[in-house]
C-alpha cells in the first residue's frame, strides 16, 4: 500500500529539469539528522508538507467516491473494485449475511436439478441449497455456488379425500396456502411468515405455536431428495424410514428437497384473542391455557411487568365473541406516536416532529424509526417498550378469521435474533421450566443493564420425530418450548449496524452462558451463528454432539455427497469430520 502511494506521488512530482531530484529529496528527508543552513531546513519542512498534501488527495482519489454498487463497501483505500457483471449478490433478509458469486442455478427440473448435481460431483465443485434467504444465519448462503428451486414451485398432486398435497419443494407457503384454498384444505400449522419455500422451511426445523402440534417437519408424508452421488431418493415413512427422518431436518447437507407430499387439515377459522397480563397471573394459569388452547404464545416485554397473551382457537358454536375492540387503532398507537414526536425533538428538530407522515407509519414501522434514533440507549429502549406495553394494552381484544391469516406474526424490521428451544414436560405435567427460563432470562436482561427491546416471544410445540430437529423426541407426550430474543437493526449507517450486532451477541453470549446447559436449550438451526473463535467453536461441536446424531448425520453426508458438493464454510465447521472434530477443553 505504501509503495503504490509513493510511486504515485514520485510520477506526479514535477521536475523537469533535475532528473536525480526525487532521489536527493527522499535521501535528505531520511538522513540523520545535522547542522543545515536555514534554508536548507526550510526546505525540508516545506517538502513534508507537501508530500503529506499530495497523499491525503491521493488516498481521497482513489477511495472515494464510491459508485452506486459499491455502497455496501467498507470505504477501504486502493482495494475497491466495481463488482464484475457475472457476480450475484445473494444477502438474507435481514441484511446480516451476503455472498457474491459466480454460480446460482435455477432448474426447472428434476432432470435439470439431477444434471447440475452430478456436473458439480464429478467437477468437485460446491452447490450449496438456498430457499428464499430467510433464515437469520444465512444458512443456505455459500460463496462457492447455490441452487434455488424457485423455478420447480408447482402443485403437482393433491387428493382431497386423504387431504394430502404433493409439490414441487420451491413453491411459497403463501403459494401454496392459495393452491390448497379452493380445495377447502390447509397447512396444520404456520410460521410467522409465509415467505419461504417448502424445501427450506422442512429442512431448517421451523415450527408454528401449540403445544399439541409439532413442528413444520412432522407435516412431510414422503418426499424426493435429489444427491450427488446416488442421484434421485424417494423417501417416506414407510420407505427407508430411518433416511426420510434424518432428511426432513437435514438442513440441505443431504440432497436438495425436490418434490414434497404434506398432510393437510380442513380449511378452519380461528379466533384470535389477545390479552395483556403478567407473570404471576401466567404463573397460575400456565398448565390450564397450554392445554386449552391450540395455539399460544406469549410476548415478554423486558424491564415491565407486561406480558401479551395471544390464544387462537376455534370459533365457539355457543358463542361468538365481540370482535370490536374497546379502542380504535389511532388511539392505540397515539402514546407510540407522542413518544415519537418527543424523541425526534430530542434527538432531531421539531420541525421533524411535525411531520404528518408519523401518523401514517404501523407500530412496528414506529418501533423501528424509535430505535434508530439510539438504539444502544437503555433508558431510550425501556422508554419504548413501555410505550409497546401501553400499545399492547389497548389492542386487547378479540379477530376472525382464517387460520393462515390469524397465525402470521409482523416480526418488525431487519434484526438479529437467538432462538432456543428446550424440554418443558408434557402437556399433561409441564414442568414449569418455561417460565422459570423466562424469569431468569429478564433477570439477566436487567442485571447486565442490557437494552434488550420487545417482544422476546415464546411459543410450544409438540416433539418431532425427525432426529436433527431441535423438538426431536422419542416420547411422544413431550412438548418444547422456543424463545426469542432480538435485536433490531432499523438503520442502514454500518457503524450503527456493527454497534448494534456487537450488543447483540454480548447479549446472547450471556443467555448462553447463564442458561442454555441448565435448561438443555439449543438454538433454531437457521438462527446459530457459527463462532470465530477457535474454543467457542469447538464447544459449539461438543454441545450439538450432545444434542444430535451428528456422527449418523456425517456418515450419512458421506455417503449421499461424498465431494460435499451441498455444503458449505457453516456446515463443515458444524459438523466436521470425525477425524477432525475439535474438543473443548
Amino acid at each position: 500500500m505504501r509503495h503504490l502511494l509513493l510511486s504515485r506521488l514520485l510520477r506526479r512530482a514535477p521536475s523537469p529539469s533535475h532528473p536525480h531530484h526525487h532521489l536527493q529529496l527522499i535521501r535528505a528527508l531520511s538522513s540523520p539528522s545535522s547542522p543545515l543552513p536555514s534554508s536548507d531546513a526550510d526546505l525540508r519542512k516545506y517538502a513534508g508538507y507537501a508530500l503529506l498534501v499530495l497523499g491525503c488527495g491521493a488516498a481521497t482519489y482513489y477511495s472515494f467516491p464510491f459508485p452506486a454498487d459499491a455502497l455496501h463497501k467498507k470505504a477501504v483505500p486502493f482495494k475497491y473494485a466495481p463488482l464484475p457483471d457475472d457476480l450475484h449478490t445473494v444477502s438474507n433478509w435481514s441484511g446480516t449475511h451476503e455472498v457474491h458469486t459466480r454460480v446460482l442455478l435455477q432448474p426447472d427440473s428434476i432432470p435439470a436439478l439431477e444434471d447440475a448435481l452430478a456436473t458439480a460431483h464429478r467437477e468437485r465443485r460446491r452447490l450449496r441449497p438456498v430457499g428464499s434467504g430467510l433464515s437469520p444465519n444465512g444458512l443456505g448462503l455459500s460463496r462457492a455456488g447455490m441452487v434455488n428451486l424457485a423455478l420447480m414451485d408447482k402443485v403437482l398432486h393433491l387428493d382431497a379425500k386423504k387431504k394430502t398435497v404433493t409439490v414441487q419443494a420451491g413453491i411459497r407457503v403463501a403459494e401454496l396456502v392459495d393452491a390448497l384454498r379452493e380445495h377447502g384444505l390447509t397447512l396444520q400449522n404456520f410460521a410467522s411468515i409465509r415467505e419461504q419455500q417448502v424445501g427450506g422451511i422442512i429442512q431448517v426445523g421451523a415450527h408454528g405455536t401449540g403445544a399439541g402440534l409439532p413442528p413444520i417437519d412432522e407435516q412431510v408424508i414422503s418426499m424426493k431428495l435429489v444427491t450427488p452421488a446416488k442421484g434421485t431418493l424417494e423417501l417416506s415413512r414407510e420407505k427407508d424410514p430411518d433416511l426420510f427422518y434424518l432428511a426432513r431436518c437435514g438442513l440441505g447437507g443431504l440432497g436438495v428437497v425436490a418434490e414434497v407430499t404434506l398432510q393437510c387439515v380442513e380449511r378452519h377459522q380461528l379466533v384470535e384473542h389477545t390479552f395483556v397480563s403478567n407473570a404471576d397471573e401466567i404463573k397460575k394459569n400456565h398448565k390450564k391455557w397450554l392445554s386449552e388452547n391450540k395455539h399460544i404464545k406469549y410476548l415478554w416485554i423486558p424491564y415491565t411487568d407486561t406480558v401479551v397473551v395471544v390464544q387462537c382457537n376455534p370459533p365457539s358454536k355457543r358463542k361468538t365473541p365481540n370482535v370490536t375492540s374497546k379502542y380504535g387503532k389511532d388511539e392505540a398507537l397515539q402514546h407510540v406516536r407522542d413518544l415519537y414526536r418527543e424523541s425526534l425533538k430530542k434527538y432531531r428538530t421539531e420541525a421533524e416532529s411535525k411531520d404528518p407522515a408519523i401518523d401514517q407509519l404501523s407500530f412496528t414501522e414506529l418501533r423501528d424509526q424509535l430505535l434508530a434514533l439510539d438504539p444502544l440507549d437503555k433508558d431510550h429502549v425501556i422508554r419504548i417498550n413501555k410505550a409497546e406495553a401501553e400499545y399492547w394494552k389497548k389492542s386487547e381484544g378479540y379477530r376472525m378469521g382464517w387460520s393462515d391469516e390469524i397465525l402470521g406474526f409482523d416480526c418488525g424490521g431487519q434484526q438479529w435474533v437467538s432462538e432456543t428451544c428446550f424440554p418443558t414436560g408434557t402437556l399433561a405435567k409441564p414442568s414449569m421450566k418455561d417460565l422459570d427460563y423466562m424469569e431468569e432470562l429478564l433477570q439477566l436482561i436487567e442485571k447486565e443493564d442490557i437494552p434488550a427491546p420487545a417482544p422476546i416471544e415464546q411459543r410450544w410445540t409438540a416433539r418431532s420425530r425427525s432426529p436433527m430437529s431441535p423438538a426431536s423426541s422419542s416420547e411422544e407426550d413431550e412438548i418444547f418450548s422456543w424463545v426469542g430474543i432480538i435485536m433490531y437493526l432499523p438503520t442502514s449507517d454500518p457503524r450503527q449496524r456493527k454497534d448494534i450486532t456487537e450488543e447483540f451477541f454480548n447479549y446472547r453470549s450471556l443467555t448462553q452462558t447463564s442458561l442454555w446447559d441448565d435448561y438443555s436449550a439449543y438454538e433454531h438451526w437457521a438462527k446459530i451463528e457459527v463462532p470465530k473463535d477457535k474454543g467457542e467453536l469447538a464447544e459449539l461441536q461438543v454441545r450439538l454432539r450432545k444434542r444430535f446424531p451428528v456422527d449418523m448425520y456425517n456418515k450419512t453426508r458421506m455417503e449421499l455427497d461424498p465431494n460435499k458438493v451441498l455444503s458449505s464454510v457453516k456446515l463443515d465447521k458444524m459438523f466436521p469430520g470425525t477425524r477432525t472434530v475439535q474438543h473443548a477443553k
